[in-house]
Formats: structure tokens, sequence, C-alpha cells
């Protein structure tokens, strides 16, 4: 199926965010992340099913000052 990710459409074979996270190389990564405008807490992401066309927002976190 086709995902948007951060605004770039990409093909993917995971059903749920967990695992398209693992896939596009954020594994254990701290990132903060959204489906379809929807913020989905980390503990909720194993549970929180994709469909084709959804789109998946990424976001790491910034240092600075």
């Amino acid at each position: 199926m086709k995902i948007l990710v951060n605004g770039a459409w990409r093909d993917t074979g995971a059903a749920d965010l967990d695992s398209a996270l693992k896939e596009l190389g954020y594994g254990d990564s701290v990132v903060a992340t959204a489906v379809n405008g929807e913020f989905v807490s980390a503990a909720s992401r194993p549970a929180a099913r994709l469909a084709d066309g959804d789109r998946l927002e990424i976001l790491a976190p910034m240092q600075g000052g």
C-alpha cells in the first residue's frame, strides 16, 4: 500500500504504525507521530492500523536554544 510520510509517498507492507516506523528506519527512536492529523502516542502505535492513502507525520525532537 502507499502512505504519505512527511509529504512523500512511500510503499509499505506494514499494517500498523509501529511496524511502519521500524520499516522506515526509526526503530526505537524517540519521535512524535500523527496519522491523518491525529496524534498517536508511543504506547498506541502497535494498535494504530494503517490504510492505503493514510498521511503519516513523524517529528523528531530538536535541541537548541
